[in-house]
């Protein structure tokens, strides 16, 4: 089956308006893909749950284009920083030296801004959100998925899609519909408080703050609010005023100086939950976000996980709607995305007893513990790598994954399965990088090459590559000149795009949409480029492999 550009009849219905199904909508939207966007609540949220995007997901904001009007409403966070009993045992700040990024920081911003930006976008895209219809009853078979809803207005609606992605949360009628269990466990209940607060604390840090009686947790937000988290005494009357000024003891008595809490904006008690499901998929149905894993918001990973979800799932989807590949391309998305969810779970109930170590012994041991941290740098180093590389994201590799080539890379550059945007500010003083980044901003894949005049092997494997694959497939060639020169070339005089990317004369990588690597070569030819192609199940079979 293939879409025709422009019709407005919906390829896909995406089942809720959070942050993962506005992001799902928004990147099969930018590439053409027509869809309905509903959503059982009446409006939009005017509270937040998620409040921090790290910097993996910054990454591909960048690609979808909505990166500086997130930026604008958030604030940058650069480290983090333990507070005792009114002593300020270390401050651990952000480095990620051994991970490059260009967004080397955790965006401080609620998910009501981030929703905001993605309706907005989508706006632009001719996408609106459709309020208040709430989906009753999925079916799905070979041919599609027959779903009923239910109109604010009482009016009830048959429908028929060729395909479902159901985004709609921990309490996913798509997930429960489809028979897909959570498994999992239940953990500590939290209590979670936005409010103003006036104190001493630099705002560019997130801040674990213990004192008699438990663990606490603040944040700060784009305004004077912060979030406060409270691991101990959860209970809540509905006083916000008592609430208030508990926070405004414990916090004095955890920092050593003086803080005043205001009255909370939004309070909620959170049981954190470590549940998944095993499959992501039912046929021409299938589940992102919170409808597939459901975890503690300790380590801040829920939306950012969804997020990049809806960016895995959507090329896929694309690619088997535009014709490109058959259905069993749908096959990686859990392939790829279940391991990540397990890991999560077991990473943020890491981080969820770290948070509430409540013995006599941790008091004693947590001074000496970061303060060997603090002055000791290797240390240092490799505890700032453990914690900041599964919590940005800029660790995740699918080398294991079925799709990815298994061919073994040990020199420069990303490893298939890797991410290719491992570049940091000062790549971006030459004229290579923000040619190809600006060109990875554009849906689809990208074969990068490295020119070397005369190879006539090289120019035959592009020749071919274009007219069989052109489609859904751009060339790029990485010159010596320093400037650009003709269409799809990038000028690298300072040799800073090869140094990253491990490229020599002739050598070539398959660059996924989604901005991993799904194989590279030392030598473009038509057989080894037809070798890479070949992992994809593709609505042809790869011709030229000779």
């Amino acid at each position: 089956m293939s879409v025709t550009r422009g019709s407005n009849v919906p390829e896909v219905l995406v089942a809720g308006a959070g942050p993962v199904g506005l992001a799902m909508a928004h990147e099969l939207a930018r590439r053409g893909i027509p869809l309905r966007l509903i959503d059982a609540k009446s409006e939009p949220a005017t509270t937040s749950r998620a409040i921090a995007t790290h910097p993996r997901t910054l990454e591909a904001y960048d690609q979808m284009g909505v990166i500086e009007e997130m930026l604008k409403r958030g604030r940058e966070i650069r480290a983090f920083t333990l507070f005792q009993d009114g002593r300020r045992l270390a401050r651990l700040d952000a480095d990620y030296s051994t991970m490059p990024t260009r967004f080397p920081f955790t965006l401080a911003i609620e998910q009501t801004a981030t929703e905001e930006v993605f309706r907005n976008a989508l706006a632009d895209l001719g996408v609106k959100v459709e309020w208040g219809v709430k989906l009753t009853d999925v079916a799905p078979d070979d041919e599609g998925v027959s779903v009923e809803l239910e109109h604010a207005d009482g009016r009830t609606e048959s429908a028929r899609v060729p395909w479902l992605v159901g985004c709609d949360g921990g309490h996913s009628t798509v997930r429960k519909k489809l028979d897909l269990k959570l498994i999992g466990e239940e953990n500590q209940t939290w209590l979670l408080a936005d409010a103003p607060l006036k104190s001493e604390l630099p705002p560019n840090s997130i801040y674990w703050v213990r004192a008699k009686g438990g663990t606490m947790m603040a944040v700060p937000l784009a305004d004077d609010r912060w979030r406060l988290l409270d691991t101990a005494e959860t209970d809540y009357d509905g006083d916000p005023s008592a609430l208030a000024a508990r926070f405004e003891r414990k916090l004095t008595q955890g920092l050593g100086h003086q803080v005043r809490v205001g009255t909370p904006t939004w309070v909620s008690r959170f049981t954190a939950q470590q549940r998944m499901v095993p499959r992501m998929r039912s046929g021409r149905a299938l589940v992102a976000g919170d409808a597939a894993h459901v975890h503690s918001p300790a380590s801040g990973q829920g939306m950012n996980t969804g997020i990049q979800e809806a960016v895995n799932l959507a090329w896929k989807l694309t690619m088997v709607i535009e014709g490109h590949a058959r259905e069993e391309l749908l096959d990686s998305y859990a392939d790829e995305r279940v391991p990540v969810g397990e890991a999560l779970l077991e990473s943020t109930k890491k981080a969820t007893q770290m948070i509430e170590l409540r013995s006599r012994f941790t008091n004693l041991a947590l001074p000496v513990i970061f303060g060997v941290v603090s002055r000791v740098a290797p240390i240092r180093k490799r505890m700032q790598r453990e914690m900041l590389g599964g919590m940005s994201g800029l660790l995740l590799s699918y080398a294991e994954r079925e799709l990815t080539a298994k061919e073994p890379h040990r020199g420069a550059g990303p490893a298939p399965g890797t991410r290719v945007t491992e570049v940091d500010e000062g790549d971006l003083t030459g004229t290579g990088w923000p040619v190809l980044l600006d060109a990875l901003r554009r849906p689809g894949w990208l074969l990068v090459t490295r020119a070397t005049p005369g190879e006539a092997a090289q120019a035959d494997a592009l020749d071919w590559v274009r007219r069989e694959h052109g489609g859904w497939l751009t060339t790029l060639t990485v010159t010596d000149a320093p400037l650009v020169d003709g269409e799809g070339t990038v000028p690298d005089a300072d040799g800073r795009v090869s140094a990253r990317l491990g490229l020599a004369p002739g050598g070539w990588l398959l660059v996924r949409p989604d901005a991993y690597l799904l194989a590279r070569g030392e030598s473009l030819s038509r057989q080894a480029l037809a070798g890479a192609l070949q992992r994809l199940p593709l609505t042809s079979p790869v011709a030229g492999a000779r």
